[in-house]
């Protein structure tokens, strides 16, 4: 038995069952991650949730690219997080950035309320904002977030350890801080050795599937 939570990144349902018989302990539920994720089809999620054992958690991202919404996509994002909310599914992924990358702070707090009472995770938009750490400040802030998935403002987790580290002291009990950035089943125990977080995020977090 480990003491921290394995999540598995996959764009498929095929992908979820085998990460599941692999041990992963959680599935972030995506589709497309030749773009970094988007939302999966409503029949996908759907499947996920009567096919899997283990909770779930889906990307709410309407498209590729940046991270500044229209008013479209972010109606579209407020659809989505309504049927996942309907399905039962444990939590719900986004990130908003205004045009200066700073946090969207009113629209984060506004899909973070609609979400209740699902698991909400602040993704790595927050790794493109222009200070991490006040960008960690803000989250905590706001009711309803659980988890910050990032690696740190790196290109890997392991790059960035040290910003890991100190953006757990400022979430402190409030929110949880989950490594992400090639985290693979290869260098796991070497990174929770240094950070100590309760969750890991990785595409090949139980292996190549």
């Amino acid at each position: 038995m480990t003491n921290f939570i394995k999540e598995a990144c996959v764009e498929s349902l095929e992908e979820a069952i085998i990460a599941g018989k692999l041990g992963a302990d959680r599935i972030e539920l995506c589709a497309d991650l030749s773009q970094d994720g988007i939302t999966p089809s409503r029949a996908v999620i759907e499947s996920a949730k009567q096919q899997l054992k283990i909770p779930i958690r889906v990307m709410i991202r309407p498209r590729g690219g940046d991270f500044v919404y229209s008013e479209v996509e972010f109606d579209g994002m407020k659809q989505d997080i309504e049927y996942c909310k309907q399905l039962g599914v444990e939590g719900v992924v986004f990130g908003i950035l205004n045009k200066d990358k700073t946090l969207d702070v009113e629209r984060i707090a506004a899909l973070a309320a609609l979400s209740k009472p699902l698991k909400v995770v602040i993704h790595k938009a927050i790794d493109e904002t222009p200070d991490i750490l006040k960008a960690t400040e803000e989250l905590t802030a706001i009711n309803g977030i659980s988890t910050i998935l990032s690696s740190g403002g790196k290109t890997t987790a392991k790059e960035g350890i040290s910003t890991l580290k100190k953006m757990m002291l400022i979430a402190g009990n409030k929110l949880e801080i989950m490594p992400a950035g090639r985290v693979t089943n290869e260098n796991l125990d070497e990174i929770h050795k240094n950070i100590g977080a309760q969750a890991y995020h990785g595409r090949r977090i139980v292996g190549e599937f």
